[in-house]
């Protein structure tokens, strides 16, 4: 069926445009009460980020599910991981989270966690859509019943605990000089209060939310201004979170930036080594280099790949056993602590590593050398332009250049009107004429210069 709410990682889009309106959030709650509590008497935990509209699409979700017999309970402002966590330590019948991730403040969104703290498939957000779109037209709780929302102090405590339990103690990170980026956003508290607490030595940038600069030159789509940081305080790395912190960029001491992917080596790496690496491998999105499956192989270890979106990768680490995976855009999920990305947490890792190791990060992070990839985002209005037929004889030839010897990944986003169009291959000349034949017929087809 067409979708008109669920994208990639739930609902987003612009604020008071369809399908982000509190309409939508009203609807949404009605729907979710009625399909996963239909009796009532349960509770929803419910977390959000630092953007201004925030408090108004929460609002229609308190209205929502209390119209329906369920207890909101309110997290305040915490990371998405820490709503996900909630979610199954509490017993709650979903977890919510507002939050458009790394977008702007004039976005918005919806992330929707089961009981079990798991992003739900694609047939449980098409029963969604469904009950959405008759959510306004059923019945209701009797007034009786109709309950009023709490607070619950803590969370981010909670959270910060989770995470810091699973390093090894005994660890000195009292050496390490670290900036911390926390995006203006959902981890501006969090992050912080687990690098102090391990004595680490810390410079802290995008932590003052306004409501309107979360993510604006800051986070982990923005690294310019920890890595000016990092070269300014001579620190040893910099960690940049994104505005609901389920996600993270390193950058080393020279200023250099290492994506997921070299991260997510590392890990897989150090968990390998040390006996703690599951399913013989690790998953990741048809993003990920080719350079990481090489070293992979080097390792004797295995790289799934699944569609875009770090909820396909958890579903095929659930299914087939394995504990870490993730993006290349730095959604990492450790699966052993956590059911979904989070940020903080493979940063913890990534700093037991450098603290145990000494040496430089620039060393450490460069793990495998990356296949020649580059990605082209093309906007587009109107009509799907890989629906053209152009467009769809430049991909076949783009392929049948790259042939055995590289790959290209051209998809539509979830999330933005883009088309977002990769390619990688061993041969960087033969990439990058496959990548400009695809790209230059979607830019045609989607109008623009």
């Amino acid at each position: 069926m067409a979708r008109q709410y669920f994208g990639t990682d739930g609902i987003r889009g612009r604020v008071n445009t369809s399908p982000m309106t509190a309409e939508t959030a009203l609807r949404l709650s009605i729907a979710a009460a009625r399909t996963f509590a239909p009796e009532g008497g349960r509770e929803v935990v419910i977390g959000r980020d630092t953007r201004r509209s925030g408090d108004m699409i929460e609002a229609a979700l308190v209205a929502g599910f209390t119209s329906m017999g369920i207890t909101p309970v309110l997290l305040g402002v915490v990371p998405t991981p820490a709503v996900a966590l909630m979610a199954r330590e509490t017993g709650a019948a979903l977890g919510v989270m507002v939050s458009a991730s790394h977008n702007k403040f004039e976005d918005n969104g919806l992330k929707l966690f089961s009981p079990e703290g798991i992003k739900f498939d694609d047939d449980t957000e098409e029963a969604l859509e469904m009950a959405m779109g008759t959510a306004l037209k059923g019945e209701y709780a009797a007034p009786a019943e109709i309950t009023l929302p709490r607070t619950m102090a803590g969370t981010s405590n909670r959270y910060v605990r989770r995470c810091l339990d699973t390093l090894a103690g005994g660890q000195d990170f009292s050496k390490l000089k670290v900036v911390l980026d926390c995006a203006h956003g959902a981890g501006f508290e969090t992050g912080p209060a687990a690098l102090t607490e391990l004595g680490a030595q810390l410079t802290v940038i995008g932590a003052a939310p306004d409501g309107i600069n979360i993510n604006a030159g800051f986070g982990s789509t923005a690294t310019g201004a920890l890595k000016a940081a990092v070269l300014e305080t001579g620190a040893h790395i910099g960690i940049a979170l994104d505005g609901d912190a389920d996600r993270l960029i390193v950058i080393d001491e020279t200023g250099t930036e290492a994506d997921g992917d070299q991260v997510m080596g590392l890990i897989a790496g150090e968990m390998h080594r040390t006996g703690r690496l599951k399913g013989g491998g690790m998953v990741a999105t048809v993003m990920s280099n080719m350079g990481l499956s090489e070293y992979l192989k080097t390792e004797g270890l295995t790289l799934a790949r699944t569609k875009v979106g770090d909820r396909y990768v958890g579903e095929h680490m659930r299914a087939h056993g394995f504990n870490l995976g993730g993006e290349q855009s730095g959604h990492i999920i450790l699966s052993d602590v956590s059911t979904t990305g989070d940020g903080l947490l493979a940063g913890l890792q990534i700093l037991s590593v450098l603290a145990a190791r000494g040496g430089k990060a620039s060393d450490m992070l460069r793990v495998f050398t990356p296949a020649p990839q580059e990605l082209i985002n093309i906007r587009y209005s109107g009509a799907n332009p890989l629906e053209s037929d152009r467009v769809k004889t430049a991909l076949a030839e783009a392929e049948g250049l790259l042939g055995d010897r590289g790959r290209m990944v051209v998809r539509k986003s979830g999330t933005e009107p883009l088309i977002r169009v990769m390619a990688e291959a061993l041969d960087e000349d033969l990439m990058l004429k496959a990548l400009h034949h695809a790209a230059n017929a979607v830019t045609a087809a989607a109008g623009n210069s």
